[in-house]
C-alpha cells in the first residue's frame, strides 16, 4: 500500500514531494475490535466488555475519530444478533470511539463483527472501510469458528483463531465477495501495550502477501493481540467529503490473541 503511494506520488508530483513522504513514516490504519477475553470458561467470566478504536495498534495511536459503525453484530448458534443499540461512545486520545457490554449465555462460539461508517483520509485521498471480526469461545464451545459472515472482504481462518500460544503461526485465506482474492496484500500489526518500541519503521507494520489461492501465513511472536488487515480496492469510488469521487480502501480485518507458554 505505502509502495503504490510513493509511486503515484513520483509521477505526479516529482522527487521532493517524494523525499517529504518518506520523512515523514506512514502508518497503517487497523480497525480494532478487542474483547476482555477471547475464551471465556465460567460462568463468572460471562460478562464481556468490547472495545472499538480506529487507531495505529503498534504505535499505540494516535487514535482516529469514528463515527458511529453502520452495523455491529455478533454470530452464534448459526444467527447473527444486532447488537448496534448495545454501543455506547467514548474517547481515546480525544477522539470518538465505542464500547460494548455482552453476556455469554450459552457454549459455542461468538464471532463478533463491526461494519463501520467510511473514514475519509485526506493524506492518502481514499475513503477507509474496515471489516473487522473477532471469535470468542464461549464455555468451551468450540463450534463455527470457522463459518464465514459474507462480509464484502473477509479473512477465513485456517486455524482455531483464540487458545493460541506466542510463536503458533496463524493461517487464512482472503476472500473478496465469498472469493479467494490472489496474491492479496495484508498487513499485521501487534497490539502495543507500551513494553516495547519499534528499532525501525519497517517493524511497525509487517507486510505479507498471499499466494494464488489467496491463503497467507505469519507466526505471531509475542504474546497479546494481533491484527491483521487484507486490503483491497473498492470497484466503485464514493464521494469524500468535499463531494469529489475518491477510491476506497476496502479491509478485511481478523483479530487473535496470543499467550506465553509458560
Amino acid at each position: 500500500m505505502i509502495r503504490r503511494i510513493c509511486h503515484a506520488l513520483r509521477q505526479s508530483f516529482g522527487g521532493l514531494l517524494l523525499t517529504t513522504l518518506l520523512a515523514t513514516p506512514a502508518q497503517a490504519h487497523f480497525q480494532e475490535l478487542i474483547p476482555d477475553s477471547d475464551i471465556v470458561s465460567s460462568p463468572a467470566q460471562r460478562q464481556l466488555g468490547l472495545s472499538l478504536t480506529f487507531t495505529h495498534p503498534m504505535s499505540g495511536g494516535p487514535a482516529m475519530a469514528m463515527a458511529k459503525p453502520k452495523r455491529f453484530a455478533v454470530l452464534t448458534g448459526g444467527e447473527q444478533v444486532d447488537l448496534l443499540d448495545s454501543l455506547d461512545s467514548t474517547q481515546v486520545d480525544g477522539q470518538a470511539a465505542y464500547r460494548s457490554q455482552y453476556s455469554i449465555q450459552r457454549p459455542g462460539d461468538h464471532t463478533f463483527f463491526v461494519e463501520p461508517a467510511p473514514y475519509w483520509e485526506p493524506a492518502e485521498g481514499k475513503m477507509i472501510i474496515h471489516y473487522t471480526k473477532v471469535t470468542v469461545d464461549g464455555f468451551g464451545g468450540e463450534s463455527n469458528w470457522q463459518q464465514d459472515l459474507n462480509l464484502p472482504v473477509e479473512i477465513s481462518p485456517l486455524v482455531r483463531p483464540y487458545g493460541l500460544w506466542s510463536g503458533n503461526l496463524f493461517r487464512g485465506i482472503v476472500k473478496q465477495d465469498g472469493k479467494p482474492v490472489p496474491f492479496a496484500e495484508i498487513e499485521v500489526e501487534w497490539r502495543n501495550d507500551g513494553s516495547l518500541t519499534a528499532p525501525a519503521d519497517p517493524y511497525v507494520t509487517q507486510v505479507i502477501l498471499a499466494n494464488a489461492n489467496g491463503e497467507f501465513s505469519y507466526a505471531m511472536p509475542r504474546a497479546g493481540w494481533w491484527g491483521f488487515a487484507a486490503l483491497v480496492e473498492a470497484e466503485q469510488p464514493m464521494l469524500n467529503p468535499a463531494g469529489e469521487e475518491v477510491p476506497v480502501e476496502l479491509g478485511g480485518l481478523i483479530w487473535v490473541h496470543t499467550r506465553d507458554m509458560k
